[in-house]
């Protein structure tokens, strides 16, 4: 959330264009984050019932090791490539240190998976805040003091304008260095292991999560890719559009940081509840209360756009013209999050070729519809697809999971959570359009939140009576 409050700051500092260049490295490096890891922390988790946790630390650790090693040398070789394929030549030095931080990234994985699955949350939580306090300390030092400082100032020479973005990327550096040093405790009983058997085994299992990690990436962030190069326009025209979608996919992020928590505790969790006899009812239970959570940031964002536009501040207001964007966006998150939950099911029965195959035709959708389609709608077309893939790639992950691990989710209540939530906002968008008074429109998003509760908890109430504080409420 921290590092999720920097947009405004970004926002009010570079224009569309620029901010465009920014989330396009970031893309890539997520891409080359999937790469790196090669799917270990899954891994990790899963090999802790069958082996000790030395050895499969170990073998994991090892592994991420060689595939840091060869990927980033790898990198370095096509930098030109890459650097062409997102349209940010001239700038090599931005990839150079966006290899960098994937190295540092994907060798903090693994010990941060065993602070994890070791039950140490306070530990886990004070490395993570700390890089991401140090990273905005260091946004704020040479993109504010430094760069605002008068002549006379000691801080004046200390900013160099030809770096201007890449300052981001050297916070990130920096701080992704300081959080693989603040783990070499974790890193102190670490072995060099390559017995080969091991290996086979860890590399057949995480190999096809690989192929689900990466066209998961494609299925987030090619769009932005595509919008770069199929859009008819000037390269600064789509820069342009490529930065407002960046930046209102922001707001829909509300939901994935909801999403990403919740993977934290529920990959270790669903791992070691799935040797006890009521595993699926407590998944299915989980998955409620997840899609309830869900739908409420739904409805905590787009019932206010009116003030949430303003997180992409007011220095540049071409952002607001994506506003549209976000109510799709969300959705389309929403049945990411619900396919996660599903996920469980491929894991747990060693099928992740089955999930990958569940990927691979996300990404055939992906592609094919933004292909089709960013020509003419360009960035709406974006989020169309990306509500269509998600969609697709949640049933079909439904359908077979039900027949390799059935799971008795309550599907009508879900399907009635996120329908009631959407037809909420559509009554919302049609009382307020064209209506200008904001307090008002503020009012009117307050009372159908509380319409939405007041349903959920109407709708289960017996569910909701079993939950601490929130009983003794509904009892009166």
């Amino acid at each position: 959330m921290l590092n999720y409050l920097l947009t405004p700051l970004l926002t009010s500092l570079f224009a569309a264009g620029d901010f465009s260049k920014l989330s396009t490295l970031f893309i890539t490096a997520a891409f080359m984050n999937i790469i790196f890891s090669f799917g270990m922390e899954t891994t990790y988790f899963r090999f802790l019932n069958e082996e000790k946790e030395n050895k499969v630390f170990n073998g994991t650790f090892t592994t991420v090791i060689f595939s840091s090693l060869f990927f980033s040398v790898l990198s370095f070789f096509l930098i030109d490539s890459i650097a062409g394929l997102i349209q940010l030549q001239g700038h090599p030095e931005y990839l150079q240190w966006v290899i960098l931080i994937v190295i540092f990234d994907t060798l903090a994985a693994i010990p941060f998976a065993r602070l994890r699955h070791t039950g140490r949350p306070h530990k886990y939580a004070f490395i993570k805040i700390s890089n991401v306090l140090l990273q905005i300390g260091l946004i704020c030092f040479f993109l504010v003091l430094c760069k605002n400082a008068p002549p006379s100032s000691f801080w004046y020479g200390l900013y160099n304008p030809n770096i201007g973005i890449g300052y981001v990327i050297l916070a990130n550096l920096i701080s992704s260095g300081f959080t693989l040093i603040l783990l070499i405790s974790e890193l102190r009983t670490y072995k060099w292991e390559l017995e080969i058997t091991f290996l086979k085994k860890i590399l057949i299992y995480s190999t096809p999560l690989l192929i689900v990690g990466f066209g998961g990436m494609v299925n987030e962030m090619i769009d932005r890719v595509m919008l770069l190069n199929l859009y008819p326009a000037s390269i600064q025209e789509r820069h342009v559009m490529n930065g407002i979608y960046s930046a209102n996919y922001k707001l829909a992020v509300v939901i994935v940081l909801f999403i990403q928590a919740f993977r934290l505790g529920a990959e270790p969790f669903f791992f070691r509840t799935s040797t006890q006899s009521d595993a699926a009812h407590v998944y299915a239970r989980v998955m409620k209360f997840f899609v309830i959570t869900c739908c409420v940031c739904f409805l905590g964002v787009v019932l206010f756009l009116d003030l949430w536009k303003y997180f992409m501040g007011k220095t540049h207001k071409e952002y607001w013209s994506g506003l549209v964007v976000v109510p799709l966006l969300m959705v389309a998150k929403i049945f990411l999050g619900i396919y996660y939950n599903l996920s469980v099911w491929y894991k747990l029965t060693n099928k992740n070729l089955m999930g990958a195959w569940i990927t691979i035709g996300g990404v055939f959708i992906t592609v094919v519809l933004n292909y089709l389609m960013i020509p003419y709608w360009g960035y709406t077309a974006c989020a169309v697809t990306t509500i269509v893939c998600y969609g697709g790639m949640m049933t079909f992950s439904y359908y077979l999971g039900q027949k390799y691990f059935p799971v008795p989710y309550d599907i009508k209540r879900i399907l009635g959570y996120i329908l009631v939530a959407v037809l909420i906002y559509i009554i919302y968008f049609l009382l307020v359009s064209g209506m200008t008074n904001i307090p008002l429109k503020l009012m009117i998003g307050a009372v159908l939140s509380f319409v939405y509760a007041a349903f959920v908890i109407f709708t289960d109430k017996a569910e909701f009576s079993r939950l601490p504080f929130i009983s003794k409420w509904i009892a009166k």
